[in-house]
């Protein structure tokens, strides 16, 4: 199973306040277990949301663009990782090794294929995989 594990925005990381060397040798130290044990396949931190945009649609085609910065930083993000493990214990025991002082992190379970049904095509299924090869070859 997949996993997006979502670090929260705290006013510190909204201020865009970096981490310390410390924090940082704290975080590579942790991500080289996770790269280790195969278990992480992707992360990263983001700019605080002064430098995002939020883009609404309202369900007639048109769209609003909404430049940061966000109001509520509880309800932002500062970063992620996508890990493959076998259950959500798994993920929880991993992230509770995590060199966080406080904050929040939540986890969640990405869907494969399956979550899809019937909507899923055979022919949407092979754009899908076709998709997913491509992205696999442009990153190598």
């Amino acid at each position: 199973m997949r996993f997006m594990v979502i670090v929260k925005s705290t006013p510190e990381t909204e201020q865009g306040v970096m981490p310390t060397t410390e924090e940082l040798t704290a975080m590579g130290n942790y991500n080289e277990e996770l790269v280790k044990a195969g278990v992480m396949l992707a992360g990263d931190g983001l700019y605080s949301s002064d430098k995002g945009a939020r883009v609404r649609f309202d369900g007639t085609g048109a769209t609003t663009v909404i430049d940061g910065p966000f109001t509520e930083s509880k309800e932002l993000i500062a970063g992620f990782w996508i890990w493959e493990l076998p259950s959500l214990q798994d993920a929880v025991e991993w992230l509770k090794r995590a060199p966080f002082q406080e904050g929040e992190v939540e986890i969640r379970q990405v869907h494969g294929d399956e979550a899809f049904g019937d909507a899923l095509t055979p022919e949407l299924k092979a754009q899908e995989d076709r998709l997913r090869e491509q992205i696999t070859s442009q990153s190598q």
